[in-house]
C-alpha cells in the first residue's frame, strides 16, 4: 500500500497549521481537513490577546470592574490554566502579560526592565487573582492591571478542536501540527503495513532538535494517539552585555527562566503538551521529572546545558520504550 501523505494548511494564530494524513485511508480527507481548520478562525476571535474584539480582550478590559461572561470552550481553558498554575506551584501562569511587556517581548523589542518597572509589573501577575465563577461562567480580576495571555496553550486547544473535528468526521489516522511545536497524531501514519510490522514503524514521528543547533536532531519522539509540545527560548531573545535572555518568563521571579534550553512534553491532549512544555522550561529538570513520576500520563524530553561549550544533555521522562528514540 503506498505511503503518501497529503497535506494541507491554513495560515492563524501568527503560524502555519496543517493535516497530513495517508492518502489511501482518507478519500474525504481534503474536504474533512478544510472543514477541521476553517474551525480556528473562530477560536482566534475567541483568545487572542491582539485583537480588540476578541473575548480575552473584553475579559482584560472589564473583568477589573465587573464579572464577564466567557463561551464554554474559554471558560474550561481558563480553568485548565488554574489548575496548572496550582499544580506547577505557580510555573505556569497565564496572567503573566505584564512581565512580557516589561521586558518588550510583546513589542519585540527586548530591554532589561528598571527594578522599578519590574516590581510594577509583578504586583499584577499570579493566577491567585483570577476569579472564575463555574455557575455563571464568568472571570473577575481580584485587582486593576491583571491581563490573561493564552499564547501557551491557546494553539493546543485549537489542535484539540481540529482533532475532535475530524475525528467526527471519520478520519481515523491524521497529524496536526501548528507551526511545528505543538502537534496532535492520532491513529497510524502508515497503516495498512501488515499487521505483524512493529509499531513503532507505524506511528507519527517527530524529531526533536538541538536548540543549540537546529541543524542536528537530537533524536525522535513516536506518538499514537498522543500529542506534543514544544518550548525553547533559544528562538526570541536578546543579548545585552554578553549574556542572552530568552522569552520564556518565571512568574515567580519576574527574570527569564534558565536551566533548560527546550523542553518537550507528550500528553493525551494538545493544550496539556503546550501548556506543561512552557511549564517544564521555567521549572527546570529536576522539578520537571519529579511531576512525570507523580503524572504517569505526561512524558517529557529535556535539552539543558551540558558540560563543556556547546554540549547538551538530554533528560527524559514517562516515555515507554520505543517512543523515545535518542540519535547515536
Amino acid at each position: 500500500m503506498s505511503d503518501l501523505l497529503i497535506h494541507v494548511s491554513r495560515r492563524a494564530m501568527a503560524c502555519e497549521f496543517e493535516v497530513r494524513f495517508p492518502a489511501e485511508r482518507c478519500q474525504q480527507g481534503t474536504e474533512s481537513a478544510l472543514a477541521a481548520l476553517d474551525l480556528i478562525e473562530a477560536w482566534e476571535e475567541e483568545i487572542s490577546y491582539f485583537r480588540p474584539t476578541s473575548q480575552l480582550s473584553r475579559v482584560n478590559l472589564l473583568a477589573a470592574e465587573e464579572s464577564v461572561e466567557v463561551s464554554p470552550p474559554l471558560f474550561e481553558l481558563l480553568r485548565l490554566a488554574m489548575t496548572l498554575h496550582a499544580e506547577t506551584q505557580g510555573a505556569y501562569d497565564v496572567t503573566s502579560a505584564p512581565l512580557w511587556e516589561a521586558w518588550g517581548f510583546a513589542r519585540r523589542a527586548g530591554e532589561i526592565p528598571t527594578p522599578a518597572q519590574l516590581a510594577e509589573a509583578q504586583s499584577r501577575v499570579g493566577s491567585h487573582l483570577v476569579e472564575l465563577d463555574p455557575t455563571r461562567r464568568t472571570v473577575r480580576f481580584r485587582q486593576p492591571g491583571v491581563r490573561i495571555n493564552l499564547g501557551s496553550i491557546g494553539k493546543g486547544h485549537a489542535l484539540d478542536m481540529c482533532g475532535q473535528r475530524l475525528l467526527g468526521l471519520g478520519m481515523a489516522d491524521f497529524l496536526l501540527h501548528g507551526g511545528q511545536s505543538s502537534v496532535l497524531a492520532r491513529g497510524l501514519r502508515s497503516p495498512g503495513l501488515p499487521a505483524g510490522s512493529p509499531s513503532t514503524l507505524r506511528c507519527w514521528e517527530i524529531g526533536i532538535r538541538d536548540p543549540r543547533q537546529p541543524s542536528r536532531r537530537l533524536g525522535i519522539v513516536r506518538l499514537h494517539d498522543r500529542s506534543l509540545g514544544t518550548s525553547s527560548g533559544q528562538f526570541q531573545s536578546f543579548r545585552h552585555q554578553g549574556r542572552r535572555y530568552g522569552h520564556i518568563l518565571d512568574p515567580r521571579s519576574g527574570w527569564p527562566a534558565e536551566g533548560v534550553l527546550a523542553a518537550t512534553v507528550v500528553a493525551p491532549t494538545a493544550a496539556l503538551a503546550d501548556a506543561l512544555s512552557t511549564a517544564f522550561y521555567v521549572m527546570g529538570a529536576d522539578q520537571s521529572l519529579d511531576y512525570c513520576r507523580t503524572h504517569p500520563e505526561i512524558g517529557a524530553v529535556l535539552v539543558c546545558p551540558g558540560p563543556g561549550d556547546g554540549r547538551v544533555e538530554v533528560h527524559t521522562a514517562g516515555l515507554d520504550d520505543g517512543e523515545f528514540e535518542a540519535e547515536a
